[in-house]
């Protein structure tokens, strides 16, 4: 999530409801194939620092099982498998959701949530999956044509076309966030505003309001984008270097910025150390949902790849070490982590550039960054295409 809209849902706790929300008990009836006989947690995931909280645990016999949970609004949601790493986030905008996944299928396509909200959810992850496999795909592209000597022209050719794919991306998330009809979706897809810049929401966050009259969060959304889009216009109240991470963010074909923090340990540990492997530098946080939804597809990827010369460097943006080292064993991740705890004042925001978590860079054996912004897929299908 980025800086802007990080905050406007902090404000909700989790995603909010509408009039048309079900509110109270809801349950999950699930079929997943391939699963070994194991438990299954149902957790409620949150935008402030709270972790995920398990709301029941039911058991998978034979590749079926039921949760329930009392949602009193709209939310985002998490089934968790014990013995295998798998995730799946879910609206619960029903009383009764069907829920069928073969755990062998890592493509967003295969577990279907059957309601409405879910598969509008579904639609938009894959559409930005779908964008952003193609903006790494054409800097890859670049890379190849730059490190073979194309022809200048060539190579501006293909800059001016990524350009666009980059422009039409942001217009897309712009564009959609007016379009969907659940509040859920809706609030998610801001998450997704990185590099957007705020005067550009100021038309489709008030519109929020008007489609979810009854939703006290989208108000409490509307003040709080008010009060910072006021704070963003005095000079003032804005630091220096508050619009300088966009304009340092080092692309593909780079190489990585050096990073030293400490440890869960407090000791210092650098980057570089690593130099000789393929790196993903992953930039998270324990208190960002999003961050916290994708990790399962982290570990997955880490536990098939680690053998291949492949490992992960966690920078945390956190303040409360608490809070972090216990997102860390919550989540399994069994690499190494390191944090400032200075939050979004950590030292690597500006030297990489990004305004907006979960957030990633894919470094080669040299040290040079050979793609960013790994999720979903398209983090499986790089690792498998680019190691050996």
């Amino acid at each position: 999530m980025n800086k802007i809209m990080i905050a406007l849902l902090i404000i909700t706790g989790s995603m909010a409801c509408n009039e048309k929300t079900v509110k109270g008990k809801f349950t999950v009836n699930g079929e997943l194939k391939n699963a070994a006989d194991q438990k299954i947690y149902l957790e409620q995931l949150f935008f402030n620092q709270k972790d995920p909280e398990v709301l029941d645990t039911g058991t998978i016999k034979n590749g079926v099982f039921a949760v329930s949970a009392i949602g009193n609004e709209e939310g985002l949601y998490r089934l968790r498998l014990e013995k295998q790493e798998a995730g799946y986030i879910f609206i619960n905008d029903n009383t009764v959701i069907k829920f069928k996944a073969d755990v062998t299928d890592n493509s967003l396509n295969g577990p279907d949530f059957n309601t409405v909200a879910n598969h509008s959810f579904k639609k938009f992850l894959t559409s930005i999956n779908d964008r952003q496999s193609e903006l790494n795909n054409l800097s890859k592209a670049i890379d190849s044509m730059k490190s073979n000597k194309a022809s200048d022209s060539l190579v501006a050719i293909s800059v001016k076309q990524l350009n666009a794919n980059a422009k039409g991306f942001k217009d897309f998330i712009v564009k959609n966030i007016d379009t969907l009809s659940d509040p859920v979706v809706a609030m998610f897809a801001l998450g997704y505003t990185r590099g957007i810049d705020p005067a550009e929401l100021k038309t489709i966050v008030p519109a929020l309001a008007k489609k979810f009259a009854a939703h006290q969060g989208i108000a409490g959304i509307i003040a709080e984008y008010n009060k910072m889009m006021a704070k963003k216009d005095d000079p003032a109240q804005t630091p220096a270097d508050a619009n300088t991470a966009s304009s340092n963010k080092p692309g593909i074909g780079m190489m990585a910025p050096e990073i030293i923090m400490n440890d869960t340990a407090g000791k210092p540990f650098a980057l570089s150390s690593l130099k000789g492997k393929y790196v993903l530098v992953d930039f998270w946080a324990s208190w960002c949902a999003p961050c916290r939804g994708e990790n399962p597809n982290v570990v997955a990827n880490y536990n098939k790849f680690k053998n291949k010369n492949f490992t992960i460097l966690g920078v945390s943006l956190d303040e409360d070490r608490a809070a972090w080292t216990k997102a860390i064993k919550k989540d399994g991740l069994a690499w190494k982590q390191v944090s400032d705890l200075k939050g979004w004042s950590n030292a690597a925001v500006n030297v990489y550039g990004f305004n907006g978590i979960p957030y990633n860079v894919l470094i080669d054996p040299s040290g040079k960054i050979i793609a960013t912004e790994l999720r979903e897929a398209a983090l499986g299908s790089t690792l498998a295409a680019v190691l050996p």
